[in-house]
């Protein structure tokens, strides 16, 4: 929770002077546009691959497998396409890069650690119905 103040001033702020400065140089118009369509092909692709993810989870679940790597991939599909969706240079970046594999790879050991970390410490409570 600390990090969450500086996340939510700290990055909007430098997001700002990203779009400032790329308007400065480029015209307001140009980056205009390229927020635009980022926007759009974001969408795009969080829906494309969005739907992939939810048939990779249909199908585990009817093979009777547990399907912990697709609802992770599905969790970096949507936070990826939440992020393309926000007008920003960096957040444009990272929401691309959370869409596509390689990068999914790279950061799926952290989350599992960072989860299996929270569960370890009782942070982590799943409920039955």
């Amino acid at each position: 929770m600390k990090w969450l103040v500086p996340a939510f001033v700290i990055i909007p702020t430098v997001e700002l002077a990203l779009l400032i400065w790329a308007g400065d140089i480029i015209g307001f118009f140009p980056t205009l546009l390229i927020i635009v369509l980022t926007g759009v092909a974001g969408a795009y692709l969080a829906k494309k691959q969005g739907v992939r993810a939810i048939r990779d989870i249909q199908e585990e679940l009817a093979a009777f497998q547990p399907p912990g790597d697709a609802l992770l991939r599905g969790a970096f599909v949507l936070a990826g396409g939440l992020l393309l969706l926000t007008p920003g240079f960096l957040s444009d970046a990272t929401g691309l890069a959370l869409l596509f594999k390689p990068t999914q790879q790279l950061l799926k050991p952290l989350i599992m650690r960072g989860i299996r970390k929270r569960m370890k410490n009782d942070r982590v409570i799943v409920m039955k119905r």
